[in-house]
């Protein structure tokens, strides 16, 4: 059985013997204060205090609460171990041999910790820690001082660093007339003020802390300033942008006069208590330590950043001489600089961290002078553009619908001359005069069935073969994710061999990824295409199943597509069982349903759809409504009620449409019953069940 926390407290006095162990010679005693051992401190303002029930033993330090600790942290402290994990069995390890408790039952171990870490020594090896009682200008007792109004030149003062009366106030910043105090040695003496020497002091119900600018000692304290100093910590707002920690009280008024949040501590060279900074940097965006540009604020404001690293504390060097009247923010506002002046300084410090986002944002920022090059359109229906270059395109439809047939038609508009007339199925493709790479990809399809399709491409065509740079490519016996390392590398190296590429065709795009609601791989996959579609400045056309609403492309994978693609289009089956409709689920601009849909019917002469015509004119008013009718039923499948907000949200979604045609859709939903609003609550929606079917005869 191992060492445990409580044998080794129950063995030592609650940690009493740790601490008398380790302090030796130095052992101040219960309740006594002194000098923490650790860092540089210059203020007795640590106590050992046991309990008189547990009996537990710890230290606490009233001037940096993070070297509150027991007699275990204590210990860490000492060998720079922490009390987790298996450092904290190291520290028990310690304890047990140095205290000779004999509790460890494995002593080997303890051979192999010092073996491991040669650099822990004993603690006769360790130096004397130094401890100490007074500091020479503090005394415990405070008396009040006798306050003043301040006068035209105390103001005056406070003046030449845009301070005024009011933020002194706000502050509780005093004028003092007089100043009693108590020496170490119990003796009082008085401080008065001078016309040219004024006195000011910043009170709190618990000390004094007195500033004589003018003066050759300029600070006195008095009263207990053991509960931590932090002076403009009362003032701050709740949230904030910028939080500035400075080097005395005059930087912190400088900074407040400028509307700026600001804060310091009793000295640079005091340890900033974690715990502190711990809350403010969840209040305020930035925290940048501010000090004096001499040696000495120089020196600290880097201790203190590597202290403080983890809450990505920033720091400010003031471009000033270091000298006496050049050295602070008070100087630099002194001098004539402004709060822009102080906000361009930060902003710098923003330019150094960001440089590679900032590099790599650049590429991608919209400059005005600089319009970008509008996309060539791919592919159009009824002149509307629905694929272009640098885009993604998806096609969509249910089984036996002529999906394939119109996928066809797309292709072949690739291949035909400005000579040929050649029926696309009422598409517009643009001709590939360059001869650039058609790239397509089928993850479906048996190569059987695939080369009969390419033939039939080719006949409606009417080419002999297809030509060189017309490449297709069957996937179905590759594996997942094999398929998009094989269409990404043949994209790169068919774009280098014929000069670029005109279109990419994608049959079956949810067979590269493990499942259309794997929602990571779907945005990754999508992501990846988009980029490769912009830097080929080709037109990626996309080819996946609807879900059974008919007005959503399927899981995740159907979402992100309708998001990022510029054009989708859905072929479904008519009523006449021959013909198929071919409708613009989505376009770039505009609404889609206003472009008139295509009909397309099977030709059994041709073996191929061919294009039948465009629906008229005069029943495109019931046709949209039949649209919103079952888009409405679709969106109020998932929600019985929305709201007015949330409702043209999913239109903008489903169609890709303007806030403004989302809006009238609405309207035009309610106006024809399609959708009602709520008696309990007007402000919810709810579609209406049994729409009456003359809606959408167009009469």
């Amino acid at each position: 059985m191992g060492l445990n926390k409580d044998q080794i407290l129950q063995a030592t006095d609650g940690g009493l013997d740790v601490f008398k162990h380790f302090l030796r010679s130095n052992w101040p005693g219960l309740r006594k204060p002194f000098l923490n051992p650790f860092y540089e401190d210059t203020k007795p303002s640590c106590n050992l205090y046991q309990d008189s029930e547990s009996r537990r033993v710890l230290m606490v330090d009233f001037g940096n609460p993070e070297y509150s600790c027991d007699c275990f942290g204590f210990v860490g402290h000492i060998f720079n171990l922490q009390t987790l994990g298996d450092e904290f069995i190291q520290i028990m390890e310690i304890i047990d041999r140095e205290l000779a408790l004999n509790l460890a039952e494995n002593h080997d171990r303890i051979r192999e910790l010092k073996r491991r870490f040669p650099e822990i020594k004993t603690a006769n090896e360790l130096p004397p820690l130094t401890l100490s009682e007074s500091r020479d200008d503090v005394s415990k007792q405070f008396i009040p001082p006798i306050e003043k109004e301040f006068g035209p030149s105390e103001l005056n003062y406070w003046g030449m660093y845009g301070i005024d009366a009011e933020l002194l106030q706000k502050y509780q910043v005093k004028c003092i007339a007089e100043f009693k105090g108590i020496n170490k040695m119990g003796q009082e003496y008085s401080i008065h003020a001078k016309p040219d020497e004024p006195i000011y002091g910043y009170l709190s119900t618990r000390y004094l802390k007195i500033y004589r600018p003018l003066s050759a000692k300029r600070f006195f304290y008095a009263g207990d300033l053991s509960e931590g100093y932090v002076f403009g910590i009362n003032q701050l707002p709740q949230k904030g942008d910028i939080l500035f920690i400075t080097s005395g009280e005059k930087d912190v008024l400088s900074l407040a006069a400028r509307g700026f949040n600001a804060l310091c501590f009793n000295s640079e060279t005091k340890a900033i208590p974690k715990k502190i900074i711990r809350r403010l940097h969840y209040r305020f965006r930035h925290i940048v330590i501010l000090y004096d540009c001499d040696e000495t604020g120089q020196r600290e404001s880097k201790k203190q950043m590597e202290a403080l690293k983890e809450f990505e504390v920033k720091e400010i060097t003031l471009p000033l001489k270091g000298i006496k009247k050049q050295k602070d923010i008070s100087d630099f506002f002194k001098m004539g600089r402004s709060g822009e002046d102080l906000m361009k300084l930060f902003t710098d410090v923003l330019d150094a961290l960001y440089q590679d986002t900032l590099n790599l944002l650049s590429s991608f920022e919209v400059q005005f002078d600089h319009p970008p090059i509008v996309p060539d359109a791919v592919v159009a229906i009824n002149s509307v553009p629905v694929g272009s270059a640098g885009n993604l395109m998806a096609i969509t439809g249910s089984e036996g619908s002529g999906k394939s047939n119109y996928l066809g038609a797309l292709l072949a508009g690739t291949m035909v001359s400005e000579f040929t007339n050649t029926d696309l199925l009422g598409l517009e493709v643009a001709r590939n005069e360059q001869q650039k790479a058609v790239l397509y990809y089928d993850t479906e399809q048996s190569e059987e069935q695939l080369y009969r399709n390419l033939r039939q491409i080719v006949r409606r065509a009417q080419c002999q073969a297809p030509p060189p740079w017309f490449r297709t490519y069957g996937l179905v016996g590759m594996g997942r994710k094999d398929r998009m390392i094989s269409i990404l590398h043949s994209m790169d190296r068919f774009y280098y061999a014929y000069g670029g590429i005109h279109l990419v065709v994608i049959d079956g795009i949810a067979d590269l990824i493990d499942g259309v609601n794997d929602e990571e791989r779907s945005v990754y996959l999508i992501e990846e295409l988009f980029r490769l579609a912009a830097i080929y400045r080709t037109c990626i056309v996309c080819v996946l199943h609807l879900s059974p609403s008919g007005y959503k492309l399927r899981g995740h994978l159907g979402s992100e597509i309708q998001r990022k693609a510029a054009g989708i289009i859905s072929i479904e089956k008519d009523d006449d069982k021959q013909n198929s409709i071919v409708k613009a689920l989505k376009v770039r601009d505009g609404s889609p349903l206003d472009i008139p849909q295509v009909i397309i019917g099977w030709d059994d002469d041709l073996k191929y759809h061919v294009y039948v015509g465009d629906q008229q004119k005069a029943s495109s008013n019931g046709r949209k409504l039949k649209e919103l009718q079952s888009i409405a039923s679709d969106i109020f499948s998932q929600n019985t009620t929305l709201s007015y907000g949330n409702l043209v949200c999913e239109l903008k979604e489903r169609l890709g449409i303007k806030d403004r045609q989302a809006k009238n859709y609405v309207k035009m939903m309610r106006d024809q019953d399609i959708i009602q609003q709520n008696e309990t609550n007007s402000g919810d929606y709810s579609v209406v069940n049994g729409v009456n079917s003359d809606l959408f005869s167009g009469d």
